[in-house]
């Protein structure tokens, strides 16, 4: 990290900054790289892969202790995959059990068991790549005689584990400039575990693929913007850029709305002159090019075309090419031109992406801005599946118990006195550069003086902290994205000399020897700390073996697939019928992969089966889209999990208009339902529902009720 510099009285003129900004600078004491440099890199290089290794096999290790995933049955396996993971899970498993490749992909792109009498193809509706190429890897490699299909693929993704530490590792290391650095952002990874990563335990799930690849987006990022690049370094760090910013994009179907929080970030430091502008543009055409191609691999998938980011970089650019004296003038005559750029921008965005609605006819993603809408307080709603996100906790606020956890770690106070210090450094550096006609990246001639500077890829990891934090503590289940950040960034400022320097010389203690004493001492004591703090937790962790059970799962799973036929269509809630899916290769009416309209509209209506509806209602719903059982779940029938409000009968009777079960207040256009609840009543097996339903399968856990056909009812 850089924040004190002194410049030099230097010739230039502002006809070739990018030159000026890509010279090396002329320093006789680092001619070369010397002995020390080059064991100094090999340590550090070996350091940071043994700590991926160890990161990979540590979660490897949590995996197998806490399923004891190597001795339970395939059916145990599976049903393991829960909810939308199972889902992924169920297409990798199609293509290892197709005749050919060929024909795998033919059943992906045309398939009829994902959504009953719905012929969709899920390379275009979901991010399925990664499964495709694991299963035509899988064949290729011929393992079958030396590795079961389940392990490739768990192996792969905690495999990418690996990858994401020494990312985060290497970024901590080239802000910081040393690899002590990055092996305490590796240390607080591993320890922050359970609100850096979910990866052991929810091992399909998309993001689990996609954020490795988004942290060495961050490492290519940092470095390309890192000042005095020769064009050979630039050229190869943006090609790390688009390669990883691609396998972010086709493996998780959020990333426009990551790439979005990424590319404001690079427009408010354009505005404010902390980033090359040429570097922002490279950036955003890599964005664009990257969403362009999932776009084409995705069947021309309308949701990409759509994106808030696609619209909001058109914007950017557009109005920047029409307002190119905005980095001109007094302080005052620069602020209002920003503050008109940034008006003009969002207006244009919001603008171009309406129309690209309306003439695409989206509809796709508008469950996900109704959600934000009455998330943020802009108006209550009753919209089903917008209060279906609102009452599930990974939606909500960050808890209270995250941040005592990284209170534990030390990992928060110090984050915090780090994001306090480089933010009031960046609120100077803006300043100061609103106040300058000449941009920061042009060497002009000044008198020697020392002013405060920011590199370039400090301000971005800054920025993209700032963002990301404010994402993560409105929504929990984005912490992810932050807390991996926060380990990184709190090390690399640490580890760094210039911050130190910066903090030593406010308190009038400054000397190169405290400096260097103090920025090698504090980690070294936060590792004694941790070590002494963990170490024993750890061990004690890794020695807690449990094992996987689930008898009323898998003795559904069982009788499902010895009792009914292979054609035959279930009905039920999202997370089971995933499950049925994968286990029994059942075809199913409805899924948790949330992201298309009619899908959408479908689960409302076969969720009927926990409203308040007549039978003759419900069956003829459940005819429509071919169903042939449904599978009835006391958890959500009789469900405490949340409170009144947010159970799922709740927000089928409030989208129904009909007052909730229990004591409390309900809205007064609210009417009570004439009929009784259908989860519970029709286990009484007695007219009129016995008419229409006939039960077949019963445990703890799951009713199965078979729907008659016509002629058995009379």
């Amino acid at each position: 990290m850089t924040f004190l510099k002194r410049r030099k009285p230097v010739k230039g003129t502002e006809e070739h900054p990018r030159q000026q900004e890509d010279e090396q600078p002329k320093d006789k004491s680092r001619s070369g790289p010397t002995a020390i440099n080059h064991a100094t890199f090999l340590v550090g290089g070996f350091l940071g892969l043994f700590l991926g290794l160890v990161t990979s096999v540590y979660v490897t290790t949590l995996h197998e202790n806490d399923l004891w995933f190597s001795s339970i049955q395939e059916v145990e396996r599976e049903i393991s995959f829960r909810t939308e993971c199972g889902l992924y899970y169920s297409y990798y498993k199609q293509m290892l059990q197709a005749p050919t490749i060929n024909q795998g992909l033919k059943e992906l792109m045309y398939d009829n068991q994902t959504e009953s009498r719905r012929t969709i193809n899920l390379l275009k509706r979901m991010n399925i790549y990664q499964e495709v190429f694991l299963s035509i890897l899988y064949r290729i490699l011929s393992l079958q005689n030396y590795l079961e299909p389940v392990y490739f693929y768990v192996y792969t993704v905690f495999g990418l584990q690996a990858l994401y530490v020494i990312s985060l590792y290497m970024t901590s290391w080239l802000l910081s400039g040393t690899w002590i650095s990055g092996a305490l952002a590796a240390v607080w990874y591993i320890l922050n575990r359970i609100d850096t990563t979910r990866v052991e335990f929810t091992i399909p799930l998309r993001e689990n693929w996609s954020l490795p690849f988004f942290a060495l987006q961050i490492m290519a990022i940092t470095y390309y913007l890192r000042p005095q690049l020769k064009p050979f370094q630039q050229r190869l760090s943006l090609t790390l850029i688009v390669a990883s910013t691609f396998l972010f994009c086709i493996t998780w179907q959020f990333n426009q709305f990551i790439l979005l929080i990424q590319a404001v970030a690079l427009f408010s430091l354009d505005c404010l002159t902390m980033v090359p502008a040429s570097k922002v543009r490279s950036l955003y055409l890599v964005q664009v090019v990257s969403l362009l191609l999932v776009w084409i691999l995705q069947f021309n998938n309308t949701m990409l075309l759509g994106s808030l980011v696609l619209s909001f970089i058109l914007a950017a650019l557009v109005v920047q090419h029409f307002q190119r004296n905005l980095k001109s003038g007094t302080f005052a005559i620069r602020v209002a031109k920003l503050t008109l750029h940034l008006i003009v921008v969002l207006s244009l965005t919001i603008l171009t992406n309406n129309i690209i609605k309306r003439i695409l006819g989206l509809e796709s993603d508008e469950h996900i801005f109704k959600f934000l809408k009455a998330k943020f307080g802009f108006g209550a709603t009753r919209d089903f599946d917008a209060k279906l996100y609102l009452c599930e906790e990974a939606f909500g606020l960050l808890p209270h118990d995250t941040f005592q956890r990284l209170l534990q770690t030390l990992i928060l106070p110090l984050y915090l006195l780090v994001l306090v210090i480089t933010l009031i450094v960046a609120v100077i550096v803006a300043i100061g550069n609103l106040g300058n006609c000449s941009t920061p990246f042009q060497n002009l001639p000044v008198k020697e003086e020392k002013v405060i500077v920011m590199r370039p890829d400090v301000a971005y990891n800054l920025m993209h902290n700032v963002l990301f934090g404010l994402l993560a503590l409105s929504t929990m289940r984005m912490k992810y994205l932050w807390t991996s950040h926060m380990c990184m960034f709190s090390s690399a400022a640490i580890c760094s000399h210039h911050f130190w320097s910066l903090n030593l010389k406010a308190i009038r203690l400054y000397s190169p020897q405290w400096v260097r004493a103090v920025r090698f001492a504090v980690p070294i004591l936060i590792c004694i700390y941790l070590y002494h703090e963990f170490w024993p937790k750890i061990m004690a962790e890794l020695s807690d073996l449990r094992e996987f059970y689930d008898p009323d799962t898998v003795e559904l799973m069982n009788w499902i697939k010895m009792n009914t036929s292979r054609d035959a269509v279930f009905a039920g809630s999202m997370q089971l019928l995933a499950g049925i899916k994968l286990c029994t290769g059942r075809t199913i009416t409805n899924h948790p992969h949330y992201e298309d309209k009619k899908l959408r509209d479908r689960t409302k209506q076969i969720y009927q089966i926990y409203s308040k509806r007549p039978p003759e209602e419900v069956y003829k719903i459940l005819r429509l889209y071919g169903t042939n059982y449904i599978v009835v779940e006391d958890s959500i029938c009789y469900e405490r999990r949340h409170s009144r409000g947010c159970r799922l009968r709740d927000l089928l009777d409030i989208a129904n208009g009909h007052v909730m079960d229990g004591s409390g207040a309900n809205d007064p256009d609210l009417k009570t339902s004439p009929y009784p609840r259908f989860c519970d009543e029709i286990k009484s097996t007695a007219p009129p529902y016995s008419t229409y339903f006939s039960r077949v399968f019963k445990n703890k856990t799951f009713h199965v009720y078979r729907l008659k056909k016509k002629k058995e009812m009379h």
